[in-house]
């Protein structure tokens, strides 16, 4: 699997993400399709990168401003930016419960010590499940 592309510049793991692999699911393609309210045709995404930036199955018509950013600057990911981490990595309590989006910095900094392919291969999963599915430890 091509990680780089399977992995969003803010460091959402495309490749575990119930909206990708609903492509090749269809159990889980009509599920999305009911969530999300849409005909299941559309129910599913290629992750970030492939849709430059957007979801199109919900709508996003534009990019979003990590991958607008990251663009304009010619790199890969946030933490390879000076200014990282930054407002557009800031994690928000709204649908917090259902979107892995809090844990990008998290993310970045797994990809920046382990390097992308360990990170995928060994640490992305562990850290989508435990944010969906782990306790709270202090």
């Amino acid at each position: 699997m091509d990680y780089l592309q399977m992995t969003a510049p803010c460091g959402l793991d495309c490749f575990n993400c119930r909206v990708y692999l609903a492509k090749d699911n269809e159990e889980l393609r009509a599920g999305m399709a009911k969530y999300f309210n849409i005909p299941i045709e559309q129910a599913f995404c290629d992750g970030c990168r492939s849709e430059n930036g957007t979801i199109g199955c919900l709508g996003m018509t534009e990019p979003c401003n990590v991958y607008k950013c990251v663009t304009k600057k010619k790199l890969r990911f946030c933490f390879e930016c000076s200014e990282f981490p930054c407002d557009h990595l800031h994690p928000y309590a709204d649908l917090a419960s259902q979107r892995p989006h809090n844990t990008k910095v998290f993310n970045l900094c797994l990809i920046k010590k382990m390097d992308l392919e360990s990170w995928a291969e060994s640490k992305a999963k562990k850290v989508s499940d435990t944010y969906f599915k782990g306790t709270f430890k202090l």
